[in-house]
């Protein structure tokens, strides 16, 4: 028989075994939720450590410092010293003892040599400016001196074969071929007297007792006392000097004008307030009758240059054409002459000798071209190489047309 007691022991037992079955319960589910929560904590972390891996080994791959030096704009300095023509100058001086007009050389000019020193700015290997930094003279050159007859008679005779021919510069070196370069024979004195054997374009062959040689036909003449002696020039007509004019017109090639046409067209303007140009319009007329330079074009660079001779280059440095002067410092950089005439021969023989001919062509007083800024012989072509200003050939042309249409 049960007791009582037994009872209530009976159900303290139960009650416990119950509870503890409840806490195990409790227990295992605690830890399964917390496992699977931990499991994926774990798997996020575990895969933002695997991309921050692979980032890494990217970056380890592409080297971002190259490519942004890659993509950078490379610019760097160098000096250059290369060795140049000094050209020389020429000086005229007037003699009553010649023809009118005619002119005579009785000192020949030397080229000499100079090394010029610039500082050049590259951009990506490509050249985006340049100054000049200095130069330095390694062989002087020597100033060719013309005579410019003054006489009242004029004299359009050409010497042929067979005619006797004077000595006009102070000496003359007589060379086995008609080339500066050729073997000199013997030298001649001013005022010697020789005869022509053959004509070229610019040499007689010439016999002086009994040597012969070749010799440059400006430091020789001819005067016929035959010819009129009325002082006037033939030309060309206004109408056949206009119908040459156009853009596109070949600037190494004589304009035709006569030196009272020069005078003529180069007067009177009244932006020429110095009257420089009206001054010096007789020697536009000779660098196109020696060079053989389009001289209109000459002047309409002059006048376009320096503003009818009143720019600060052409009153203190007596420089028409702002030749040589760099952007950066043009008053000092720029050409300083003796006198604007100087200027004015210099540049007939620069546009010939760089400008207008490729290289190697034959020029005047057995001079080549060397053809270092040739594009063309038009006043684009010119353009090129000449001026930064884009618009400076036509600005140079207005004035072409302007003096054409003075005649």
């Amino acid at each position: 028989m049960t007791t009582k007691n037994q009872k209530k022991s009976y159900l303290h037992i139960k009650l416990i075994l119950m509870m503890s079955a409840i806490t195990a319960i409790v227990f295992i589910w605690n830890k399964t939720s917390n496992s699977e929560v931990s499991y994926a904590v774990s798997q996020d972390v575990k895969q933002a450590s695997e991309v921050s891996k692979n980032y890494q080994r990217m970056e380890e791959k592409i080297d971002f410092q190259n490519i942004i030096e890659q993509n950078r704009s490379k610019q760097e300095e160098q000096i250059e010293i290369e060795e140049i023509d000094l050209e020389y100058t020429t000086t005229y001086q007037n003699s009553s003892e010649l023809p009118k007009d005619t002119l005579q050389v009785i000192q020949e000019g030397k080229i000499g040599k100079q090394q010029q020193i610039t500082k050049k700015v590259y951009e990506d290997g490509k050249l985006v400016a340049e100054e000049l930094v200095g130069s330095k003279v390694t062989t002087s050159s020597i100033d060719r001196i013309v005579v410019v007859g003054t006489a009242n008679y004029t004299s359009n005779y050409k010497v042929k074969k067979g005619d006797i021919v004077y000595v006009t510069s102070h000496t003359l070196d007589v060379r086995r071929e008609s080339s500066e370069e050729s073997e000199r024979v013997i030298v001649l004195k001013q005022n010697d007297s020789v005869r022509v054997l053959q004509v070229s374009d610019d040499w007689y062959q010439i016999a002086y007792g009994n040597y012969s040689g070749w010799a440059k036909k400006d430091c020789l003449t001819y005067i016929n006392p035959n010819e009129p002696q009325d002082g006037s020039q033939r030309g060309y007509t206004k109408a056949q000097l206009l119908a040459k004019l156009g853009k596109n017109m070949k600037l190494n090639t004589p304009s035709g004008f006569t030196l009272e046409q020069f005078k003529r067209v180069l007067s009177g303007n009244s932006q020429d307030t110095n009257k420089i140009i009206q001054n010096n319009a007789q020697y536009f007329y000779y660098i196109e009758k020696q060079y053989k330079v389009n001289g209109v074009f000459v002047a309409a660079v002059a006048i376009h240059e320096s503003n009818w001779g009143t720019s600060k280059l052409a009153t203190t440095k007596n420089n028409l054409f702002g030749y040589g002067a760099y952007d950066s410092d043009p008053l000092n950089s720029a050409y300083s002459f003796a006198t604007h005439a100087e200027g004015i021969d210099l540049l007939g023989r620069v546009f010939m000798k760089y400008y207008l001919n490729p290289a190697g062509t034959k020029l005047y007083d057995g001079e080549v071209a060397t053809g270092s800024y040739y594009n063309g012989q038009t006043l684009q072509a010119v353009n090129k190489k000449y001026a930064s200003d884009k618009n400076w050939a036509n600005g140079v042309y207005k004035w072409m047309e302007y003096l054409y249409n003075r005649l």
